[in-house]
């Protein structure tokens, strides 16, 4: 009797252990230009409990009348969030920068790079010095003490700068790169990784890169991140799902042999694509308001509607006929999505599960309970 108890003992205790045998970093991909929270985003933050958050600084292009790679759509604030999550700088570079620059323009390329996040690193540090001396000089409710002191502002705030460094442990470069240009990535890779000393350099993961590793190569990086969507192209009128599904998510995910270490990224998020016939017209990423209208909008399938009249909707100008296709990944699919991640994926207490992207929108329309629901899952 005393070895069935303690044989039991040890199964439900063995079994607690493995429950939870590792707790992944709560992250966010935030890709919009302007970085500005409102009280309710931080709140969203610390609902979900997230730890970390990939921020897009700025894009790298190809101009074709200088000739050269040129950085592009540069962040243009830096406030604060009071749960304060750790900052990646995400850069997007086009492969047509890696396809047509020379070595010399890379190594151009790589050092404005890094002055580039250094001096976003300086903005976000002033907020934060701001911040501090903002409640060092003017206490809650200063105005009614009697014997209250002015201190000097901007004394205050050049100490607090002082004490900050700009001090990001990672650098997430984005590029979509081929078979074709993987030489000159791989190579600005490696001159970016100079500017960056003390951080880890880490690259996106497209899932054709991943399936086909000994086509794309293997970034000589830290570690990746595995970008679970965008499976398909939106412009495409015979696709049902762009952002992706479970299936199509499978047929890439074939094999456990990469050989970087992966975090992972998975969709978030929902658009409406619009066509004319067969001619794609282009993405509304804002299409609540149009959905909810069924005198100008006919539903004809779960995810397909058609226009009952012309509209304009933000800038874009649609057209009696226009047929719009709602694209978004249900709460059933995620769930396998993330089953079939973790099948072939190595997790483990260092792993990022990222979703793109912040907004207030899509979270409020999975819910917050459901989504720290995908984050328990791994």
């Amino acid at each position: 009797m005393k070895n069935i108890i303690f044989i039991l003992l040890f199964v439900v205790l063995n079994g607690a252990t493995c429950e939870k045998e590792h707790e992944i970093v709560r992250s966010f991909c935030y890709w919009k230009t302007d970085f500005n929270f409102e009280n309710q985003d931080d709140s969203l933050f610390k609902d979900l409990k997230v730890q970390h958050m990939y921020v897009r600084f700025f894009d790298v292009d190809w101009n074709p009348y200088a000739k050269e790679p040129l950085p592009v759509a540069t962040i243009r604030s830096t406030s604060l969030i009071e749960s304060n999550p750790e900052i990646t700088p995400s850069i997007f570079i086009t492969n047509e920068v890696v396809l047509q620059a020379s070595k010399k323009q890379l190594d151009s390329l790589a050092i404005r790079i890094a002055k580039r996040v250094a001096k976003i690193g300086v903005n976000i540090n002033e907020a934060k010095a701001d911040k501090i001396a903002n409640e060092i000089v003017y206490p809650k409710d200063y105005y009614k003490q009697e014997n209250y002191k002015r201190i000097n502002y901007d004394s205050v705030k050049s100490i607090e700068l002082v004490k900050l460094n700009v001090d990001f442990k990672e650098i997430l470069i984005d590029c979509d790169w081929s078979e074709k240009s993987k030489g000159n990535y791989f190579y600005l890779l490696k001159q970016i990784k100079k500017g960056f000393p003390n951080a880890q350099i880490s690259s996106t993961i497209r899932l054709w890169q991943y399936k086909y590793a000994s086509k794309a190569g293997i970034p000589p990086v830290d570690k990746g991140l595995l970008m679970c969507y965008n499976l398909a192209k939106p412009d495409d009128f015979s696709t049902k799902n762009s952002i992706g599904t479970s299936e199509e998510l499978a047929q890439y995910i074939t094999h456990n042999q990469y050989k970087l270490k992966l975090d992972i990224a998975l969709p978030l998020y929902s658009w409406a694509v619009v066509f004319r016939g067969n001619q794609f017209k282009g993405i509304l990423s804002d299409y609540d308001q149009l959905r909810n209208d069924s005198l100008k909008l006919k539903k004809v399938s779960n995810t397909k509607y058609v226009l009952q009249d012309d509209i304009l909707v933000g800038q874009t100008y649609l057209r009696n006929g226009d047929e719009i296709r709602i694209e978004k990944i249900s709460e059933d699919e995620l769930e396998k999505m993330i089953s079939i991640v973790k099948s072939k994926i190595k997790i483990d207490n260092q792993t990022k599960v990222t979703f793109f992207s912040f907004d207030k929108k899509y979270i409020n329309d999975y819910g917050t309970q459901k989504i720290s629901s995908y984050y328990e899952s791994f």
